[in-house]
């Protein structure tokens, strides 16, 4: 992948983690919820104990947009801020990790994911 093309993935998750903070700011939470919350979908690593296989497909649940935007509207149809609150934060988080180069993971290995590996490479 080119230095450009990455560069617009990453401004194109940029747009995404800004228009979570946007969805945010509508919701009558204070907003030190917002950043005490945007780790805990890495809890979903903890699947990893059960081995590379049963560790992607948690993790891979809790950071695909799909998911995040599901929970959203699901939570706006039913008028239930929580929902709304933990899908903005599973869009938030997954933009943000995609930024730093954490994609979704393959069933092989924590450090191979959709965007490459992750780390120093191992010759």
């Amino acid at each position: 992948m080119t230095n450009g093309m990455k560069n617009l993935l990453k401004l194109e998750e940029a747009g995404q983690f800004l228009l979570s903070i946007a969805l945010f700011s509508q919701l009558d939470y204070s907003w030190w919820y917002f950043p005490a919350c945007l780790l805990l979908p890495d809890f979903s690593m903890i699947g990893y104990l059960f081995g590379s296989r049963t560790g992607a497909l948690i993790y891979n649940f809790f950071h695909h947009k799909l998911i995040a935007i599901a929970v959203i509207v699901i939570g706006y149809w039913y008028n239930n801020s929580v929902l709304v609150l933990i899908g903005i934060i599973l869009l938030a988080h997954s933009s943000m990790d995609r930024i730093l180069g954490y994609g979704l993971k393959y069933n092989d290995s924590f450090k191979n994911t959709h965007l490459g590996q992750i780390g120093k490479k191992e010759y």
